[in-house]
């Protein structure tokens, strides 16, 4: 029966078992933001604290999206245990160096399942994927220039509290 079900299952076990490890670090994402959101919050940068809310939630979209396709496909996806150790930052600053860092970790696993699908001819999950790889442009676009605000703006004086009130101005235009 096993491989019956296999047969009718539209993606490679393969495939299936890279969408699974998304799907596990799309809610280690949502974990990470919300932690940044909380101490951004303790620390009285209430406009960080809610654009990093606002992060958490659309990372367990992106999480719930890639199990729903992988169940759509045939497969057998799994509800992954997540644990997030840090719940403290040095600064403010930091937060957003880590926020980059888990952007771009995020892009080149949705790259590695891509560059997997393409030598498997597996056209299906990477039109899917497209999806994922223009909303990755955007937020690493976000994540970068909330750190440029760092240096325009400096954090001396009421510095940080400017960066603060401005990172949820910042809009990515993918027709720019």
């Amino acid at each position: 029966m096993k491989d019956l079900i296999r047969v009718k299952t539209l993606i490679s076990e393969n495939v299936e078992r890279l969408l699974n490890q998304q799907v596990k670090m799309e809610a280690y994402s949502s974990a990470v933001y919300l932690a940044m959101a909380s101490w951004c919050n303790r620390n009285g940068y209430d406009y960080s604290s809610t654009y990093f809310f606002k992060q958490a939630e659309e990372e367990r979209t992106h999480q719930l999206k890639f199990y729903k396709y992988i169940l759509d496909m045939g497969g057998n996806a799994v509800s992954p245990d997540v644990t997030v150790n840090k719940h403290e930052y040095n600064s403010f600053r930091e937060v957003f160096e880590e926020a980059l860092e888990q952007e771009i970790n995020v892009t080149q696993s949705i790259k590695n399942i891509y560059a997997t699908c393409l030598r498997e001819q597996d056209f299906v999950t990477n039109e899917f994927l497209n999806w994922f790889l223009k909303e990755q442009r955007e937020e690493e676009f976000k994540a970068r220039r909330a750190l440029e605000l760092f240096e325009v703006i400096g954090e001396e004086g009421t510095g940080r509290w400017q960066i603060d009130k401005h990172v949820g101005d910042i809009k990515y235009d993918s027709e720019a």
